[in-house]
């Protein structure tokens, strides 16, 4: 990986903050274009905010890309440029917490903090056999104390380096390679038969079901759309006349309710095509979605933040994942 002996806290800063929540895999072609787009912090501070969030575009998790950017232009014109260089400071920095500090502070300055992610909990919870689980306050403070004791203060960033990737490569969270792994004598859960007991979780993540149906106004080869500005998924991306539901609803009671919004006008739209049901499954939603398209004889009196953009244009256009695949299939 590119970033792997990375000494500049930005490039270090922008892999981390890319990777959040998402795989490698993917996470590499975005940080191979922001790296392109935006060679130094200045760049990216100076950058519209569309611009980015094109950038950002398909890779979820939008509040990364707006502490991002707010993150970028305070180093940009508070700090000139310069990244704090210890690991309060940059535990400070907007959308960083102390994992990613940690990340930061050990790799560009060598600094001895231990980082505990995802990999890190999954080989010290085997290894040592901790039946904590590692999302509660107790067992958080448990792993992060034998981190930083485990942590080779000359070497930390190698240190680090070397636990996350034997976490990934070796102590996978399935199939692990504990028939040839080097801690196979001295590990609890190997020796125990409880690899695949460890680590513990016990929060169950609550889900809620969300039905979301748009309009997607035709009149004269443009379309109306809308950027989200309310704080709730999807803040800043661009969107059609949106009505949402509790429930799943039936496309006619959509247009009625179109209707009395004035979105359609009676006697002067023709309903094109309602598409099927679309599916998002984000970390803690389960968003439904479906498309009614409408040709307008008249252009409709919207009122707010709206604006009719030429279709062939929509692709300039930061959208959520679902209505970027909506666009794919649906308005070639």
């Amino acid at each position: 990986m590119p970033w792997k002996g990375e000494k500049d806290p930005y490039k270090i800063w922008l892999s981390e903050i890319i990777l959040q929540q998402t795989r490698v895999e993917q996470g590499l072609a975005y940080y191979t274009n922001f790296i392109k787009t935006f060679p130094t912090v200045h760049q990216l501070a100076k950058a519209p905010d569309e611009k980015v969030f094109k950038l950002w575009e398909g890779l979820g998790y939008y509040s990364r890309c707006r502490n991002l950017l707010a993150t970028a232009r305070f180093i940009s014109k508070e700090l000139k440029g310069k990244f704090p260089d210890n690991y309060e400071s940059i535990k400070a920095l907007k959308g960083i917490g102390p994992y990613t500090a940690a990340a930061i502070s050990s790799f560009a300055y060598n600094l001895p903090h231990a980082v505990v992610d995802g990999n890190v909990f999954r080989v010290l919870a085997r290894v040592f056999g901790i039946s904590k689980s590692i999302d509660s306050t107790e067992g958080k403070k448990q792993f992060t104390a034998l981190a930083e004791e485990l942590l080779d203060k000359n070497h930390p960033g190698l240190y680090n380096q070397a636990i996350m990737d034997f976490g990934a490569v070796i102590c996978k969270p399935a199939a692990p390679l504990c028939d040839t792994c080097v801690f196979k004598k001295e590990c609890y859960a190997f020796r125990h038969n409880k690899v695949n007991a460890l680590p513990v979780k016990e929060k169950k993540i609550n889900i809620k079901k969300r039905w979301f149906y748009y309009l997607v106004l035709e009149y004269k080869n443009k379309i109306v759309i809308g950027r989200r500005s309310t704080k709730d998924i999807w803040q800043g991306l661009y969107e059609f006349p949106l009505i949402e539901t509790t429930s799943a609803a039936e496309p006619a009671g959509i247009i009625k309710q179109a209707v009395q919004q004035k979105w359609l006008k009676s006697n002067s739209y023709t309903i094109k095509t309602i598409s099927p049901l679309y599916k998002q499954q984000l970390s803690h939603q389960h968003i439904t979605g479906q498309f009614i398209i409408a040709t307008m004889k008249t252009k409709p009196a919207i009122t707010g933040d709206w604006q009719w953009i030429a279709k062939d244009a929509l692709h300039q256009y930061a959208f959520p994942r679902m209505l970027r695949h909506f666009l794919h299939d649906e308005m070639k």
